[in-house]
């Protein structure tokens, strides 16, 4: 007999769990999660998920660290209770831009995190869009890696852009933008740039492939100060490109950066529920958000059926 499914919300993104569970069609599981006078984050699971297939959903945004051991303690709650399979759901995966030693005597914070989350108890990750798909190798559990495309194709397909050009920040994200591309019929360009120092100082250095007169979507996946897409927004500007759409899966937007994007060449700003958004931000009049939950709810229901996933991410027959 198939177990039953339960989702938790911790703090960091209730308003996507509440969406999730009501695209499913299942109630918000019950779970209280607050922190004491003496800054301990406390748990205690209030329904019982003894032999449940459980879902936790909770990106770790900032404040990074108290989320990241806000979900720790409740997939060790979980554990505890009996869960009979914990999943972890974090549609933003903190810490993971570092994910490799590219300096002397720095940590590999990325893998750190897989050990705890594994550690904890979890027995399964999904999350969307990381920032290299070689962190699904430092866990010793599934990773169910899924990504926005399909929900940016549905977006751009109406607008129905003329001589689009899809352009990757840098080589890394090459493979994101060709399938973005092949979705939009467009055709792709590549930011050549580096990051200079610990505080990765962006240095643009080239945009190779053609953009004159047309119009271009730059594709990343976090937008965090701003400061790469509207750069690469002003290099294309000049180099004779019409609308600069830019998308991002997740939009952490720190500092003063929603201000210089107002302020930036960008035409429209289209990111992510994976991180909530102050109403500052959703203010904004460039920016635009689009929900995830659907295609999460789709996943959960998947995976807790033992169906395939990749399913949903298919473009013309390949896998994204």
């Amino acid at each position: 007999m198939k177990s039953k499914i339960h989702i938790f919300a911790g703090n960091a993104n209730l308003s996507l769990a509440q969406s999730v569970a009501e695209t499913a069609g299942l109630p918000l599981s019950r779970a209280e999660v607050f922190k004491f006078s003496n800054d301990n984050t406390f748990v205690k699971i209030l329904d019982n998920v003894r032999g449940t297939d459980v879902f936790i959903i909770q990106p770790t945004c900032a404040p990074v660290n108290d989320n990241l051991m806000e979900l720790l303690i409740m997939i060790d709650a979980l554990h505890r209770a009996s869960a009979g399979r914990i999943t972890a759901v974090i549609p933003y995966y903190g810490y993971a831009r570092s994910d490799k030693k590219d300096q002397p005597r720095v940590p590999i914070t990325a893998k750190l995190v897989a050990n705890l989350l594994t550690v904890a108890g979890a027995n399964r990750v999904v999350t969307f869009d990381l920032h290299a798909e070689q962190i699904q190798g430092f866990f010793d559990i599934p990773v169910d890696h899924l990504s926005m495309l399909p929900i940016f194709l549905n977006y751009f397909k109406p607008l129905n852009l003329k001589n689009c050009v899809v352009v990757a920040p840098d080589t890394g994200g090459t493979q994101r933008a060709r399938m973005l591309g092949k979705g939009l019929n467009a055709t792709l360009a590549i930011g050549d740039k580096r990051r200079i120092g610990n505080k990765g100082q962006l240095e643009l250095l080239n945009v190779v492939g053609e953009v004159e007169g047309k119009n271009t979507i730059i594709i990343d996946d976090i937008i965090d100060s701003g400061n790469s897409v509207i750069k690469m927004s002003d290099a294309l500007k000049k180099e004779g490109a019409k609308k600069v759409y830019c998308a991002c899966t997740h939009a952490v937007l720190s500092g003063d950066a929603v201000d210089r994007i107002n302020r930036s060449s960008i035409h429209e700003l289209i990111v992510t529920d994976s991180i909530p958004l102050s109403k500052e931000k959703q203010d904004s009049p460039k920016i635009k958000q689009l929900s995830i939950a659907p295609l999460l709810a789709q996943a959960i229901q998947r995976i807790h059926n033992e169906e395939s996933v990749s399913v949903l991410f298919k473009i013309e027959d390949e896998v994204i």
